[in-house]
Formats: structure tokens, sequence, C-alpha cells
């Protein structure tokens, strides 16, 4: 099994007006690589709109993408000459761009830079240029496309020419060749086009048969992605990719992370077929072992002596694309393969801007879009990679908020932990700090019975686990049913009620958790008491006066409390029988009479993500750190 190295797969970028699908439209039509019938369908659907004859369109397979003259999606369009085939991938921008070439669909060879002549260099041809330069794309041709709107005239084109070597050279990019076209006249594609007889180098299609497939990466050590386990009768099947080396049957193999190693047992094929291997780099594989181990998504597999890398902390370039800026502290998912995993950035050495390749004196707390920033992630389990470049798939990641790709970049090196580290230390809060992503607290809400303390303490519980926050919930009632069980209602009893909520909070919070007391707890002696126990054992705490007054209580009164006490049933009910002490100055008011709950909401889950927030040494480096 081989995979042919005469194949050359190409990346065109470009600004987005710049004519990239009017260019590869027309290299697949004069190189004859049209799908029958697709030129006639193509030249009816202009007909019927009233306009000419579009080469874009050629690629652009639907009538919406044709009436919006751009490209929609990323696009993958093999062709061939003569000498060699090629595999064309276009990609809208620099977002599907950088997701194509960082996940791996799109593992490119060379890339075309097209520069419109009429427009010359935009911020977008910039930002795709230092891309080239971060994924490590070194065979590039800029094509000059529309010549013709400009008269082929050479000084534009050697104006174009100088700016835009001066700007790849500062990304230590050079471009092999900068060629003129017309891509929509088809001059410059096939053969130089007779309008510039100043220009004495290849056409297009010359200067890309000029290029070198990447061969796989042969001579390196097995990398092995794990991307499923598969189960069939008695046999648990290992699928993924080969990325790098080779694998065989016999071969010795330990899985990253975790060091579980085994031999290759077997290489399994559908239809099922005796085969030894080597199976090579570039190729699927789903093998089994000699020994029963749990191997899962993520790991790789690679030879005992010859490891990749295994850390929870590294340096990197991230190219950052989402609007709302990438902080020091934020905590996104990690993807570099199939590994996934939360990253927090834990500090920003340098800003870049992408266009300007002006770069921060000093260093950063935020990185904008468009930015490129060197920085440092740390992630909350080992991840495995190659740095350096060493093997492009496993040092390149990209940064998820939400379902979206915010930014990609690539691993120059691991961070490792202090030599002198004690792992037979406890596990400290810090400890426990840095695995988790944020500190415990203890958000004690107070109220009347009825003034919404559950109602709240429930949404937000959802609101931080959402928002990557452990929470845990410390409910009155829950507590009497367990924990308290058997405390009446006398002062004595409501006292020691507090004591072991309390307790119980500090407990949790210690371990990591934001913890949300709901409890009437009508003393404020007793809720300074337990804002002292909270501050003597490092915990922050928090007191909110969830507030409504007693007659709207009443009116809600959702379990009938207030109505079985005025008729004598409980005896000692706080606000009828027995008083309610507000506090004197809590930490926050919330009038839950007066405001709806999503904006209670809303000022809550700012106090207790604030709470949870350290400073800026909430990953700084301890001793103890796990």
């Amino acid at each position: 099994m081989s995979a042919p190295h005469d194949h050359l797969y190409l990346v065109v970028v470009g600004h987005v007006d710049h004519g990239k699908s009017t260019l590869i439209g027309r290299l697949l039509f004069d190189t004859n690589s049209v799908p029958d019938g697709k030129k006639e369908r193509i030249e009816a659907a202009c007909k019927a709109e009233g306009m000419e004859f579009e080469y874009a369109f050629l690629m652009d397979a639907l009538l919406e993408e044709q009436a919006q003259n751009i490209t929609m999606d990323t696009t993958r369009v093999p062709f061939r000459t003569p000498r060699r085939q090629f595999t064309i991938i276009d990609a809208p921008g620099h977002k599907e761009f950088l997701k194509n070439m960082i996940t791996g669909a799109a593992s490119a060879d060379a890339a075309i830079l097209i520069v419109d002549a009429n427009e010359g260099l935009r911020e977008q041809t910039r930002r795709h240029g230092y891309l080239l330069s971060l994924l490590g794309l070194k065979q590039v041709v800029v094509a000059v496309n529309k010549m013709d709107l400009v008269g082929y005239d050479e000084k534009i084109f050697a104006r174009i020419r100088a700016e835009l070597t001066e700007f790849l050279g500062k990304l230590h990019v050079t471009a092999s060749h900068f060629v003129p076209i017309a891509a929509k006249h088809g001059e410059g594609l096939v053969h130089v086009s007779t309008h510039t007889p100043w220009y004495h180098g290849p056409a297009l299609l010359e200067a890309l048969e000029q290029f070198r497939a990447t061969p796989p990466i042969a001579g390196a050590p097995l990398r092995l992605t794990v991307q499923d386990i598969y189960r069939f009768d008695a046999r648990r099947i290992v699928a993924g990719l080969v990325e790098a080396g080779s694998v065989s049957i016999g071969d010795p193999i330990e899985f990253s992370p975790g060091g579980k190693r085994s031999r290759v047992k077997t290489i399994e094929t559908w239809p099922a077929a005796n085969m030894s291997g080597p199976v090579g780099a570039g190729l699927p594989v789903a093998i089994t072992l000699d020994d029963e181990l749990f191997v899962e998504r993520g790991q790789i597999g690679a030879p005992p002596s010859a490891l990749p890398t295994e850390a929870r902390e590294f340096t990197g370039r991230v190219f950052w694309l989402h609007a709302e800026p990438l902080r020091v502290g934020d905590t996104l998912p990690l993807r570099l393969g199939t590994q996934e995993a939360d990253a927090r950035l834990v500090a920003v050495s340098r800003v870049l801007d992408a266009v300007t390749l002006d770069a921060s004196l000093a260093p950063a707390t935020e990185v904008k879009r468009h930015e490129v920033a060197e920085l440092r992630l740390r992630v909350r389990r080992p991840i495995a990679f190659d740095a350096g470049g060493k093997i492009p798939a496993l040092g390149r990641f990209v940064l998820m908020r939400g379902r979206r790709i915010a930014g990609g970049g690539v691993i120059d090196s691991a961070v490792q932990p202090d030599a002198g580290r004690d792992d037979t230390l406890p596990v400290t809060p810090a400890s426990r700090t840095t695995l988790l992503g944020h500190r415990g607290a203890v958000i004690w809400l107070t109220g009347l019975s009825g003034a919404g303390k559950s109602t709240l303490s429930t949404a937000l519980e959802q609101r931080l686990f959402r928002a990557g926050i452990l929470p845990a919930v410390v409910d009155g009632d829950v507590l009497r049913a367990g924990l308290c069980q058997g405390l009446g209602f006398s002062d004595t009893d409501r006292k020691e009620n507090i004591r072991r909520a309390a307790e119980a909070a500090l407990l949790l919070a210690e371990a990591g958790a934001v913890v949300i007391t709901a409890l009437i707890s009508p003393f404020r002696a007793d809720r300074q008491l337990v804002a002292e126990l909270c501050r003597v054992r490092g915990v922050p705490f928090a007191e909110v006066f969830v507030n409504a007054p007693l007659a709207e209580c009443e009116r809600r009164d959702p379990k009938q409390l207030y109505v079985r006490a005025r008729a004598g049933q409980i005896p000692k009910f706080t606000g009828i029988d027995s008083p309610y002490e507000p506090p004197l100055a809590p930490t926050l008011e919330l009038r839950t009479d007066l405001e709806p709950v999503e904006q209670s909401l809303e000022k809550l889950f700012t106090l207790a993500a604030t709470l949870a927030r350290e400073s800026d040494q909430l990953f700084a480096d301890s001793g103890s750190d796990i």
C-alpha cells in the first residue's frame, strides 16, 4: 500500500473578490477536466439569468452560489496535465483555509496566492501570506490576476511583485514565481500571454508543474492517530491514520498519552485478507493488539523508542479569528488531531498584526481578531504532540468557541514542569485550581422562604456548568432531609443547621467547586460566622440577599408553608413568628420582586464567575502543581 508521490495538492488563497473561482474554473476548462455536461448546464443557467458564461460557475455547483457570485465552501477539485495530477483546494477565506489546513482536511503541498492587479494587496492577501508561513507552506506561486483591467501594465505588475516580495520575505516565504494572468480570458495559465512580452517566466501551469509533491513522512517514526475503536467478535480493533512512518505486524507500539504498550497482532482489512504490512504514511489502518489495552480516540500510537512529546503546557503561535478577543485566563476546547482537551491561556508573550507585521513590545493580556500571538497554553490533561513542525499534523491545533473554530496555531515547544517538583506532595487547593481552571468559592444565598433562592441556585448551577466552572448546590431542604435530619427550628437547631451547611460548603469549595448555598439562614451572627470560617480557610465568600417582601413571598408560597404557618401548623416559621435579620451590607442584593429571574441570574453569574477567577496568578507555576 503506497500513496502516489506525483500527485500535487494545491491550496488557492487570496482576497474573496480577486478571482479564485474564475481561475480554478478556467484551469479545469483549459486542461479538459470539466465533467461531462457541466459546461452545457452552466451555459444554460447563465443564459436563463441573462448573463455571459462564467468560468467560476464550473466550481460553484449551486444556483444560489452563482447568484451571489461567491464561493460558499471549501472545494476539492481534481485536474491533470500530461505531466502530473493535481487536486485544488479552494479556500473562500482565511477562516476556512486555517480550519482545513490545521485540522488536516487539506494537506497542501503548495499554494497559489492570487492578487487582483487592479486592487493590489488587500488585508486578506497579507493574512493569507502569514498563514502560509505559520503552516510551513514553502512552495508558493503568486498569480497576479485581472491584468486585462490594468492594460497588462508591467509597472503595476512590478509594484505588486515588489510589495508582496518584501512582505513575504519578512515571513521567510519566497514565491517561486510571480505570474501575470487574466484568468477570465485564459491569459497566462497554460501559455504565457502575448499581451505580456515583458514577462519572461513560466505560465502558471508550468510553474505548478515545477513543484514537488510532499512525500509521505516515511523516514519519521510511526505516528498513528487513533480515530475510533471497534469490536468485531472477540476482536478489539484500533482504527486510525498513519500520519508518519509505517506499521507492520509484530511492531512494538505505545499509546500516548498514557504509556500503554503492546505489539501489533494483526492488520485488519475489508474484506478480510492476510496482510502483514507495512502500511505507510498517509494511509488509514485498522489493527489489533496482543494485549487487551484500553485504547481510546485521541491517543497516538508510536514506537516505544521514539515517542511524541507528552505535556500539559506548551508555547506556540496562534492566529485568532473570533470577534471576541482571546484573553489571559480564558479556557477553551483545544483540538489536535483527534485529541480534545480544555486549554487555558496562561500568558501572551508577543502579539503580531498579521497585516502590518507590527509586533507589540510588551507582554499583552489579550489577542484580538486577525492578530497573531506567541503564547503559552496549559491543558487540563496531558496531550501528545510533535513540536516544531517535525510532523505537521501532530503540531497543529485549533481553539474552539462553542461549535466554531476561533483560532488555530502551531506548537513550538513543550514547557516541562519544574525538575525539583515532588509528585508525592499532597493535592492542594492551588493544584486543584490548576486542574479545574478556577478556584472554589461559596456563594451564600439568604432570604425569606419563597424569595427565589432555590430557583436562582438551580439556574446559576446550570449557567456555571455551561461556562466550564464546576458548581455544587447546598440546598436547605435537601440538608434537612439528610445531613441535618432530626434538627428542629429552635434557635439552637437553626445555628447547628447553618454550621453543618457551612462545613459541607467549605469541603466542596476546597475541592474546587463554586458552591451555591440556598438557605433562609435568618440570623446575621450565623452568616457572619460562615464568612469568618471561609476567610480563615482561604475560601472566597459572598453573601447574596435574595430580597422579596414578606407579602410577595406569601403571595407566591409555592409549598403552602405560609398558609400552614398562619394556621399554626408550623411553629417558629421565619417571617411569621420567628424573625429574619436581613444583611446590612451584602455583597449583592437581588430584588426578585422587581426584576425578572433572567436579570437577577445575570448579576449572580457575574459575581460567581468573578469570584471563581483568580488574579493573574491563577495558573502561576507552583511546586505543588499536578
